[in-house]
């Protein structure tokens, strides 16, 4: 597995991570072993990065990571946590108070003495610019409570503030082949001030696995039921923010694109690994099984010039007006 260093924080981590919002809540159920069982075999085919929040089953994900890592079976995993929805999306919330109570929270839940990386949790937009939020920050770094800190985005604009600023050691946002936007500006400034990229929902919400037709159905429980149209948080974070039966073709087109022989996953994590300054990739996974394929992603060969162009024609064409001017 390919290594990079994430940003700031100096450590190296795998290009293919794992993002455990299902090991939480919001996609269906996903059971203590079974969970477990996806954590091993991330570790087991060399993914060194996980990424969690305090929010993702009320701290169910961290505990199940927290348990995982206290087996011992993998010490090298670095692990980033998110703070800050769990209260009202308020500004004035941002305090230093707040964010020792929060910190010591997931602190006793992943049974970690220091956080290698907390992240505010796509935070209010005045949060990027505010100077006392960041004063907070560095104090948690000088009281080791954390090691370092970034920033999960909704928007390119906030990503440029918080890539502004000296401390931020990482930023977290939604990278994937219907979602472009952040190639434009946002991984170069990062790449430019040092800066690492955390891509998120790089298969589009499970569409660019091209598993689903238009007529798929999703559990209740499942925010591709739920907040398929923003009922409950940021569209974006749903598909992408991509109508979902736009998306079903495009993901068709996509498959077409990657070609019999890799499966449509394997290739667009592929072409995120491929976009330059991205640190690690964070695909989901609510199997074991799915977890390997996932990682099995950093040993494909990049996209060739001729599939890279075809992408990006592909978004062109059927996407672009959707997406790009929203986020």
């Amino acid at each position: 597995m390919e290594t990079r260093i994430l940003g700031r924080t100096g450590r190296a981590v795998s290009v293919v991570g794992l993002g455990t919002w299902q090991l939480g809540d919001s996609w269906g159920e996903v059971d203590e072993g079974k969970a477990l069982a996806i954590l091993d075999a991330a570790a087991e085919s060399g993914v060194t990065f996980f990424d969690t929040a305090d929010v993702y089953g009320d701290g169910r994900s961290e505990q199940l990571i927290g348990r995982f890592l206290a087996g011992g079976r993998a010490p090298a995993v670095m692990v980033a946590t998110k703070m800050g929805q769990r209260v009202a999306p308020d500004p004035g919330l941002y305090t230093l108070e707040n964010f020792r109570a929060w910190t010591d929270r997931s602190r006793a839940n992943l049974g970690l003495d220091t956080l290698d990386l907390v992240q505010l949790h796509c935070p209010p937009t005045p949060v990027f610019s505010s100077d006392a939020v960041y004063d907070a920050l560095d104090t948690l770094v000088a009281e080791e409570r954390i090691a370092a800190y970034g920033v999960s985005v909704e928007t390119c604009d906030q990503a440029l503030t918080a890539i502004a600023r000296p401390g931020t050691a990482s930023v977290q946002i939604i990278l994937n082949a219907f979602r472009r936007k952040p190639l434009d500006q946002v991984l170069p400034a990062a790449a430019a001030a040092g800066v690492g990229i955390i891509a998120r929902v790089p298969l589009a919400s499970g569409l660019l696995s091209g598993k689903f037709g238009h007529d798929s159905t999703f559990a209740a429980d499942d925010h591709r039921t739920y907040n398929r149209h923003g009922e409950e948080f940021d569209v974006g974070e749903t598909f992408s923010g991509v109508d979902y039966d736009t998306g079903v073709d495009a993901a068709r087109e996509f498959a077409a694109i990657a070609g019999d022989g890799v499966p449509p996953a394997q290739a667009a994590l592929r072409w995120v690994i491929d976009q330059p300054g991205v640190t690690t990739v964070i695909p989901g996974a609510t199997s074991a099984r799915q977890a390997r394929q996932n990682a099995a992603a950093a040993g494909l060969p990049p996209l060739t010039p001729t599939e890279l162009a075809a992408v990006e024609g592909l978004y062109d064409r059927r996407i672009r007006a959707q997406v790009h001017d929203r986020w």
